[in-house]
């Protein structure tokens, strides 16, 4: 008995046993709040009174898999997750390496460039519905030069068009900074050695330098995936999901499900539905990092 108190011990290690204070009470705050939110999604939640757990089977989750506008849910957050990511990876790429060749100024250059990165995202909302005002916004008017006069935030493409927008805007900086780090640590040597090799700048940029930083790349896709797939303040704050549903992700029907409706319980089911997509997409990227680490 005492030996494997002893070989508890060292598994444990010197570390593990300083670090136990603050693991147990963050154990703690993620366990139960998770485990209090599997009752609810079995349970038919009461409020008046005190907060209430009446159980209810399988009842929430089989409206969720019969729900007929949770499908268009689902399809609208994939497009708006893969257009977002997709524009501010090659955005931020294309900015990284216009930053990495700057010789002078680049400090100034992308202290501007990272200012959207530190704007909360309410106020990105709320700027970008004033700038889209159809009665005094700049945008709007920009856009009444060329010929258009519609209100962006009013069509079901030009409103899901916005948000995307200013979520790349806003995003956009980070990718670059992230990927403008891993430039910096691309070995000047393998460059000069292509450029002996008679390799033009494409050649360089498209067989050794992407490839240096492919690892750093999929950090950054992973970060802002985990963020992407739970975005809901920018488009609460200019559409609140509409015109016509035309912006309505998960994320949104999850926030309208609980505390407009106070439907806590299919709320539940519908918060680990994006648990498990935020979890499988997560794991996709660490595949892809474990795969080629091990190929290199």
């Amino acid at each position: 008995m005492r030996r494997r108190r002893n070989g508890s011990a060292r598994r444990i290690g010197f570390t593990g046993r300083m670090m136990l204070p603050g693991i147990i009470p963050l154990a703690a705050l993620t366990v139960l709040p998770f485990l209090t939110i599997v009752m609810m999604s079995f349970s038919d939640v009461r409020l008046l009174g005190g907060m209430r757990l009446d159980f209810a089977g399988l009842k929430n989750w089989g409206r969720f898999f019969t729900d007929p506008d949770m499908g268009w849910f689902w399809l609208r957050t994939a497009v708006y997750f893969a257009l977002t990511l997709g524009l501010e990876m090659v955005l931020g790429v294309v900015l990284a390496l216009c930053l990495w060749r700057l010789v002078r100024g680049r400090n100034l250059v992308l202290s501007l460039l990272l200012l959207p990165m530190f704007v909360a995202p309410v106020i990105v909302g709320l700027l970008g519905r004033f700038l889209t005002d159809p009665t005094f916004g700049l945008y709007t008017w920009l856009l009444e030069r060329v010929g258009y006069e519609g209100d962006l935030l009013g069509g079901t493409f030009t409103a899901f068009a916005a948000v995307v927008a200013m979520d790349v805007w806003e995003w956009t900086p980070l990718i670059a900074l992230i990927t403008l780090a891993g430039l910096s640590a691309v070995p000047p040597t393998l460059r000069e050695a292509a450029a002996l090799d008679g390799a033009g700048r494409w050649q360089t940029l498209r067989h050794i330098v992407l490839p240096s930083i492919s690892n750093v790349l999929l950090v950054a896709l992973l970060i802002r995936a985990m963020d992407a797939i739970r975005y809901f303040d920018i488009i609460w704050v200019t559409t609140n999901g509409g015109p016509a549903n035309a912006t309505k992700i998960v994320p949104v029907r999850l926030y309208e499900t609980a505390f407009r409706f106070f439907d806590f319980g299919y709320a539940a089911v519908v918060g680990l539905a994006m648990l498990f997509a935020s979890i499988v997409v997560a794991r996709m990227f660490v595949r892809m990092l474990d795969t080629k680490g091990l190929a290199r």
